[in-house]
């Protein structure tokens, strides 16, 4: 028998590591490498030239990096936005402009000016037309793009249960038999949830599951560290599971109406600064951060819920996106929270804010010297923070030399890369590690523990599942409907991004160690429902025809918007949509 087990653990392995490359292949073979057909929502007519409208929010200039661009004479850089609502109707502002806008003889402010289907616009002494798309005729268009799903997601599915299966047979040899039931049922709802979830989607008619298929490889991984370290808490990771996708669900479904959106903003910033504010007031010292709280015997770490909230309010004024104020804003918004985060002790965290409010200021503002500026804020506010916390000093110093006291400051580094050396390519087997005994192991030094189990191979598809969904996230941006989505999507990314970096190097010693967890394969609860939650603006950011559950079909939209009547001006367009 135990022979038998040695084989049946060795063949696992090697399949195990065939289906995560198989798995990885095909997810960026649909999300990477297959035609983006960009949607288009109206035209503009420049005397011959009839130059389409991609997107919701549109900026007009002379700019490379204008949606809209116009090289003509004392049109500015950066000139107007034409910007559209989810229910259909179009506005133009002048963003102070030098030769101004004008719509039908009219001076338009930077409130904004309503516009009509062949309304004209002047902008600094040239006339653009502005040309809606009937509702029946946009259906016709979106009826010619290239649905998604050409890389069967069913198959890939398929592919990720077998690799769940073939990884709970690891852990059913390693396991203790008192733990066997709980793990089994764990990997079983887990089976049943993503089937459920896809069959869900095919119901509605949406083929794009690369997202969901990605999170589900990750969160299995963060299944079998859970098992494999605190298997007597499965139960727990089960529910915390099916709560985390019911509210990817959820916050796809909220993000289809973007007035919706837009409005909550206030109040969810609100309550984050009365989350991280009942954080620094009510919660204890533990190893020199106070990051978590109890409540009804459970605890939870507030940071990971305002994580969501962050990007929430950080990507919203859609309309208002190119006004300072609101930049101005957000500066306050995302200073109260990292100087929280750093009255708590989580400067980790408080990092990995930063990183993604660069990322969002920049997106807005489109401003080098805001960044820079907000860099050397941060150096200061950094210098600062070495000199008041002293133990954040310490772990700068230990910093690539954590052999020279492997008793001390480098005991829980040395011993990472010592077991992650130890898994070599394939692994010892689910559960049959020896780092789950040492602190902070699924947590903080997770890579290292994967490495060690599952090996090398599947360690680093699990680095290149995130680096997928940030490519395509990145690429999701350029043909997104509203800045909205691609400002979500490409935060959220950075976001997990460097706390993958900072996980993954910090446990190696290659960055100071900060304690920053592992996206979805980290053990923790709160973890596990923001990156869940998180998905969902990556989701909304996918316009891909059919494959996104949280974009809004166009025919549900043509049944929200207000319908024009259509009469001579609906012959000035285009030859393809009068087709």
């Amino acid at each position: 028998m135990d022979q038998f087990a040695s084989y049946m653990m060795t063949f696992s392995k090697f399949v195990m590591i065939i289906l995560s490359a198989s798995i990885m292949v095909r997810c960026i073979r649909s999300m990477l490498r297959e035609k983006y057909e960009p949607e288009t929502w109206a035209y503009l007519r420049v005397g011959r030239e009839t130059l389409p409208v991609r997107h919701w929010e549109n900026l007009i200039g002379r700019s490379r990096s204008a949606d809209i661009r116009l090289d003509l004479e004392k049109i500015s850089r950066v000139h107007a936005v034409l910007s559209r609502n989810d229910r259909g109707n179009w506005v133009v502002y002048d963003i102070f402009s030098k030769g101004g806008v004008w719509v039908n003889g009219l001076k338009v402010s930077p409130r904004g000016i309503l516009l009509q289907d062949g309304d004209v616009i002047n902008l600094a002494g040239h006339t653009a037309r502005f040309l809606a798309i009937p509702p029946e005729k946009r259906d016709k268009l979106e009826a010619k793009r290239q649905p998604a799903g050409k890389v069967s997601p069913t198959l890939t599915l398929l592919e990720l249960t077998v690799f769940q299966l073939f990884l709970l047979m690891q852990h059913a040899f390693n396991a203790k038999e008192e733990h066997l039931p709980a793990i089994a049922l764990a990997f079983v709802s887990l089976i049943a949830l993503e089937w459920s979830v896809y069959n869900a989607m095919r119901v509605i008619g949406r083929m794009g599951f690369e997202v969901e298929t990605l999170a589900f490889y990750l969160t299995t991984l963060g299944m079998s560290v859970a098992a494999s370290s605190t298997p007597e808490d499965m139960y727990k990771q089960i529910l915390l599971t099916a709560a985390a996708v019911f509210l990817f669900v959820l916050g796809g479904w909220w993000l289809r109406n973007l007035h919706r959106t837009s409005v909550l903003r206030i109040p969810i910033a609100g309550a984050a600064l009365l989350l991280l504010a009942v954080n620094v007031v009510a919660s204890d010292v533990v190893l020199g951060a106070r990051n978590w709280l109890e409540f009804g015997g459970y605890s939870f770490q507030p940071s990971e819920l305002v994580k969501v909230a962050y990007i929430y309010v950080g990507a919203s004024t859609l309309d208002l996106v190119f006004r300072r104020r609101n930049l101005f804003s957000f500066i306050v918004f995302s200073a109260t929270c990292v100087i929280a985060l750093a009255l708590i002790g989580d400067f980790g965290t408080a990092l990995v804010f930063f990183v993604t409010f660069l990322v969002i200021s920049f997106l807005r503002s489109g401003s080098i010297a805001t960044v820079f500026l907000a860099i050397s804020g941060a150096g200061l506010a950094g210098f600062l923070a070495v000199s008041i916390r002293p133990y954040i000093a310490q772990r700068f110093a230990s910093w690539g030399h954590v052999w020279e006291d492997i008793y001390d400051t480098g005991y829980q580094q040395t011993r990472a890369m010592s077991a992650a050396a130890s898994g070599g390519l394939f692994g010892k087997g689910a559960g049959a590690g020896w780092l789950k005994s040492v602190f902070a192991a699924n947590t903080d030094m997770v890579f290292a523990m994967v490495c060690e189990e599952l090996g090398l191979v599947i360690a680093l598809c699990m680095v290149l599942a995130l680096l997928t969904l940030t490519f395509f996230a990145m690429r999701s941006a350029g043909s997104g409907r509203s800045a909205y989505y691609a400002i979500a999507a490409c935060a959220t990314m950075s976001l997990l991004l460097t706390q993958l970096a900072l996980n993954v190097f910090g446990s190696l010693d290659l960055l100071p160690f900060t304690g920053v967890t592992f996206p979805f394969v980290s053990r923790g609860g709160s973890s596990l429902l923001s990156c869940w939650m998180l998905m969902a603006f990556l989701k909304s950011a996918d316009s891909r025809r059919e494959a996104s559950f949280a974009v809004r079909p166009v025919n549900r939209m043509n049944d929200l918007s207000p319908r024009p009547e259509y009469g001579p001006e609906e012959s000035r367009l285009p030859e393809e949509v009068r087709r």
